[in-house]
């Protein structure tokens, strides 16, 4: 069964991964620029660099659509497309469609139709309307829940706190333009010290700590769009592997597609029972 995810993030990679770890057929597909800040937790550097690596899985940017069935028959790497969806969908017919670009203050398009099931995480997103299913990715006791009608909670809020700092970690973009920085993720940075520059701008880190996030350079962001982030901790810092939230959200969506390949299944198998009943041999179809 092939699955599309939609995104590199932190999000999007970790429900590839955890997708991938369970013996499914995944996809990632994300711009051929995308502003994710936390690349050490993500596949986002193999649209960069050809390849990355994640919690022991490594993805690779395939440009060539034809080759994506010998890859993914070969089960060994996570394929990363940046080709238009639409092809893509068309090549390759996908069982699932997931959205996972966490696009928090923009309402997403439908998508429903796109793929037998579809499921959509975050704010924004209606189960039975925009995707078939909805994932709640706010911290509490709902993270991860599946929905089949309804909404995921609104934004708001703040970031859940790391060593006191929430939102005051980050560094969100005052004017639209070219990221620049030399610094990497891991590094360490001092409060008020230069990490970046969009066009004559300069960002400065918010706090001491390590740079867990930082938009990759030479890469064009919108204004507000969150370009650093800041781990306070220092040496205990976590800025690489899968982080708690995006692991819960992964199981969530591996939850939704086990049921439905279940339920898909099973309707197989009664039809192949009662067309068997009428005296015609019928193989029960491998789901997806």
């Amino acid at each position: 069964m092939v699955l599309v995810v939609r995104g590199s993030g932190d999000i999007a990679s970790a429900v590839g991964h955890c997708l991938f770890t369970a013996g499914y057929q995944v996809i990632l597909h994300d711009s051929p620029q995308p502003t994710t800040t936390r690349r050490g937790m993500a596949f986002t550097d193999a649209v960069f660099d050809g390849q990355a690596g994640l919690a022991g899985v490594t993805a690779v940017r395939v440009d060539d659509l034809h080759a994506l069935v010998a890859i993914l028959d070969s089960q060994t790497v996570i394929p990363v497309i940046v080709a238009d969806l639409p092809a893509l969908l068309q090549t390759i017919s996908p069982a699932v469609l997931v959205d996972a670009r966490m696009r928090k203050h923009l309402h997403p398009e439908v998508q429903r139709g796109m793929a037998p099931l579809t499921i959509g995480l975050g704010p924004n997103f209606v189960a039975g309307e925009t995707t078939d299913l909805a994932v709640e990715t706010q911290w509490g006791d709902a993270l991860g829940r599946v929905l089949a009608q309804g909404m995921p909670q609104p934004l708001g809020g703040e970031p859940r706190p790391i060593a006191g700092y929430a939102r005051d970690r980050y560094v969100y973009a005052p004017v639209a333009g070219v990221f620049h920085t030399a610094l990497h993720i891991g590094d360490p940075v001092r409060a008020g010290h230069p990490v970046a520059h969009l066009e004559a701008t300069v960002l400065t880190a918010p706090l001491d700590g390590v740079l867990r996030g930082l938009t990759r350079d030479g890469v064009p962001v919108t204004v507000k769009t969150k370009v650093i982030e800041v781990d306070p901790r220092g040496p205990a810092a976590v800025v690489t592997g899968l982080g708690e939230r995006p692991r819960r959200i992964a199981q969530g969506v591996l939850q939704a597609v086990q049921h439905w390949a279940q339920a898909r299944a099973g309707q197989k198998s009664t039809h192949s029972e009662v067309r068997g009943a009428r005296g015609m041999i019928f193989a029960k179809d491998p789901v997806g």
